[in-house]
């Protein structure tokens, strides 16, 4: 099945793409780098060399590269911070909209007056947590909060926005605005590395949020390791 996977910094490590062929894409938006294996590519959002921050990425090349190279289904797992309680560090998560009050435009509509509906697909999320479960438990379902990076969100924002959505993060909701414009199906994934800021009490250990992603990590790549077999079955 032909399928474009968007990843973060969790993937760069990873032994499981090391014998990927790497080629460069040109868009109208710039160059694009990705891993490819058959029906199979891979973008890592913040590049392969020095990664780039949340508010650096150029999102239109990445999600234009997709679409030059015929994708039409994308699985994108995130990084996100707990808005709750329930979901702990190390809960993996599906996404089923999104809050993007934001923070720049990210749109392939420059030069003509046309708008859309917004909205995350997930049109293989079902099938794919009934072949996850019972080895990853996912919680489905979820509302992702977008703020701007790359620093967390103060204590108080996080008061706030606790009250629109379930995680938050920096990325997917440029990736799914863009996606949806270009005829992309859009399928979110993502791992809570750390609760919010002030959620728990007390300010973000930094120290402690590493190690969390880096645990994390393993996950993330088992996860992977399984989306593959899927797709390729």
């Amino acid at each position: 099945m032909k399928i474009a996977f968007v990843s973060g910094t969790s993937i760069v490590k990873s032994e499981l793409f090391s014998s990927w062929e790497t080629k460069t894409v040109e868009t109208v938006y710039g160059a694009v780098q990705v891993k490819t294996r058959g029906e199979h590519v891979l973008i890592n959002r913040h590049g392969y060399g020095v990664p780039k921050p949340p508010h650096a990425i150029n999102y239109r090349a990445n999600i234009r590269a997709l679409a030059d190279l015929g994708f039409i289904d994308v699985v994108s797992v995130n990084s996100v911070g707990s808005l709750k309680a329930e979901l702990p560090p190390g809960t993996l998560v599906s996404c089923a909209d999104y809050v993007g009050l934001q923070q720049g435009p990210q749109t392939f509509f420059d030069d003509e007056l046309k708008g859309g509906a917004p909205g995350i697909d997930n049109n293989l999320i079902p099938m794919l947590v009934g072949k996850l479960v019972p080895e990853f438990s996912i919680q489905t379902g979820k509302v992702y909060v977008q703020m701007r990076g790359p620093r967390f969100e103060t204590k108080r924002e996080v008061q706030i926005i606790k009250d629109w959505g379930d995680v938050v993060g920096m990325t997917a909701a440029h990736e799914a605005d863009l996606c949806r414009e270009i005829g992309l199906r859009y399928n979110s994934l993502a791992m809570v590395d750390n609760y919010a800021n002030g959620l728990m009490g007390g300010d973000v250990d930094f120290a402690k949020f590493h190690e969390l992603v880096k645990n994390n990590q393993a996950t993330v790549n088992r996860l992977f390791m399984r989306l593959l077999e899927i797709f390729s079955e």
